[in-house]
């Protein structure tokens, strides 16, 4: 099960990389472009067009499967790794990873990924390059073993055959008012993220803010179709503790408010505040965590600034400094991470949202489905993009799709079970 020869092909993400330090400290928006300078490294403006590089991998039977690479929106942020440079790191995948491939046996995908994405004089491979090859990985083994993606899973990690549809969640952008509109209108499970990523947004104590959560409450019952009741879910992007303050009690006082404003519905609150590095994130999630649990809230914190790779995800897990983690799948890196953040998570009681990020491809976003799907993660991204009609097309007809095969498989396996029984029985 070899790997005969492996392409790369210059692409594009869904959206753009953003300076997210520029734009916290003040830069004014001019249409869709951003004016001023850049503040993080790498940037050349605060805006940039999100690129991508494509993986291939040439099969034995001719088949060529593919896999996407990118980084996140807000490259550079939150300890994350830099700003995404196509011709960069197709050289490193040319010269670090691409022999590797040739070593592995491609129907073994957990194996195939500890070989390829070995530490290269002790530092780990970007994980933008284990994001995309991961994907080609797993659609390779996919392929020679004639099953689905979430199947392979399934069977490296020890799971059942999943039968339940993981709950979506969409993303606004700027374009908020419509794009709530939009995702009422088509029932998603969890809306709307809000892209509250600045002062003007958020307003003076928050007050912007609040009025906006109270408006998407009030229309989703004004134009949602009898019963529905989603999810109501802020990315706040730290701008609780920028304008609070960065004590937990306060923050704390302020999401209770946030959530006694919409009775009725479960509020998310993603990215409260940003305490400046993952272990003092730690310990203040923890603390506001623990005040809204002993108040009996039915707000949820979720974590994603300080909480990027598998390491940091295992922290967070095991302290409870969460309610709901975002896997954010190009900060994970590796799906086989992905995977197995989720079920970190699970083994400590919190819960395990597959996210990732508007920069990435059709491609990323359908190998994100399965993950989520084999491993029954609590919700799942609609991506890529900022609108809402691609994205929640892509990863909702994936999901559809492969929990249709999904039950033919099922089927199947019963109908084999019956047939051995009955000979068994008849062999008696």
């Amino acid at each position: 099960m070899k790997i005969e020869d492996v392409l790369l092909a210059p692409g594009n993400g869904a959206f753009f990389y953003d300076d997210q330090a520029a734009i916290r400290g003040g830069a004014i928006q001019d249409g869709f472009t951003y004016v001023g300078e850049p503040t993080t490294l790498g940037f050349k403006s605060i805006r940039n067009p999100a690129s991508s590089l494509s993986v291939g991998l040439v099969l034995s039977d001719e088949t060529v499967v593919w896999g996407d690479m990118m980084n996140v929106q807000y490259s550079g942020a939150g300890g994350r790794d830099p700003l995404f440079e196509t011709a960069q790191i197709a050289e490193f995948t040319s010269r670090v990873v691409v022999p590797r491939l040739f070593e592995v046996d491609a129907s073994q995908f957990r194996d195939s990924c500890a070989i390829a994405f070995q530490a290269v004089e002790h530092l780990r491979l970007p994980l933008a390059v284990q994001y995309g090859v991961s994907q080609a990985l797993l659609r390779a083994a996919a392929h020679l073993r004639h099953a689905t993606m979430a199947e392979v899973v399934c069977a490296e990690f020890d799971l059942p055959l999943p039968a339940h549809r993981v709950p979506i969640y969409c993303q606004s952008g700027d374009a908020r008012d419509i794009n709530v509109d939009k995702m009422i209108l088509k029932g998603v499970d969890v809306l709307p993220h809000g892209l509250i990523n600045s002062r003007q947004k958020f307003g003076v104590e928050g007050q912007t803010f609040m009025h906006f959560v109270k408006w998407v409450a009030a229309r989703t019952r004004e134009i949602g179709h009898p019963g529905y009741q989603p999810v109501l879910h802020f990315d706040v992007y730290g701008w609780i503790g920028l304008e609070i303050g960065l004590e937990p009690q306060p923050i704390a006082d302020f999401i209770c408010k946030v959530a006694d404003a919409v009775p009725g519905f479960r509020l998310n609150i993603e990215s409260p505040a940003d305490f400046g590095s993952t272990q003092a994130q730690i310990e203040n999630y923890a603390k506001i965590v623990s005040i809204l649990d002993s108040r009996g809230s039915s707000a949820r914190i979720v974590v994603d600034e300080r909480c990027n790779t598998l390491e940091d995800i295992r922290l967070f897990a095991e302290a409870r400094a969460a309610h709901l983690v975002q896997i954010k799948t190009p900060d994970v890196g590796s799906l086989a991470d992905t995977a197995r953040a989720v079920l970190l998570c699970k083994e400590n009681g919190v819960g395990a949202y597959v996210g990732g990020s508007c920069t990435e491809t059709d491609l990323s976003a359908q190998a994100s489905v399965h993950i989520s799907v084999a491993t029954q993660a609590d919700m799942m991204l609609a991506k890529p993009g900022m609108g809402v009609d691609e994205a929640f097309s892509i990863v909702g007809n994936e999901q559809n799709r492969l929990l249709a095969m999904l039950n033919r498989r099922r089927v199947q396996n019963e109908n084999v079970g019956m047939k051995s029984t009955v000979s068994h029985a008849e062999f008696s």
